[in-house]
């Protein structure tokens, strides 16, 4: 059965409101947001485009704890809000039958992004991350599907650290963000 959010939408806080009230990271989130550029006018220009739909709702799905939150959202953030789409953010732990929809490998992994329709029907989502770092999180669930297996803790360590050096130091993750979710957006 396809997936509906209706009784999700208008339910969440604004982009506005979850920055407002970070309690952890506000610092880092913020930086982030400040260090995005536009890399090409194209890209800025589909993102406005999208104010002619009025059709699209969004959802994203996050905590301010969580580190892939700190780093992707805040694009997601200036990227949507070109669009002029209604977005609700929805913290994690106030949601969790939500989250539970939307499981990445059968665990939770934030942030996930959900484009519905005004009565609900998901059209698409991204996360939690770049597809590009994802695919180290990705090979490692695949490799070791046994959580309590003596060395799971080690070899998740080695794979977050794979996602880190993937992410790399400066911002040129942000432009996949972008490309990402300009393709899921082109989609629906």
């Amino acid at each position: 059965m396809a997936k509906n959010v209706a009784s999700k939408l208008g339910k969440g806080i604004s982009p506005q409101q979850f920055i407002d009230t970070m309690q952890k990271n506000k610092e880092a989130f913020q930086d982030w947001g400040s260090r995005f550029e536009w890399a090409n006018e194209d890209d800025r220009e589909f993102f406005e485009s999208i104010n002619n739909r009025d059709d699209l709702r969004c959802l994203i799905l996050m905590a301010e704890w969580c580190g892939d939150v700190v780093r992707n959202v805040p694009v997601v953030f200036k990227a949507l809000e070109l669009t002029g789409m209604p977005v609700d953010v929805l913290v994690m732990e106030e949601h969790l039958e939500t989250m539970d929809e939307f499981l990445t490998m059968g665990g939770r992994a934030i942030p996930i992004v959900i484009v519905a329709d005004t009565g609900g029907h998901v059209l698409g989502q991204w996360g939690p991350r770049p597809a590009h770092v994802q695919e180290a999180m990705t090979a490692f669930k695949l490799a070791n599907p046994d959580r309590e297996a003596p060395d799971y803790q080690e070899k998740l360590g080695l794979a977050r650290q794979e996602m880190g050096r993937r992410y790399g130091e400066g911002t040129a993750y942000q432009q996949d963000i972008i490309q990402e979710l300009r393709k899921l957006l082109a989609s629906v």
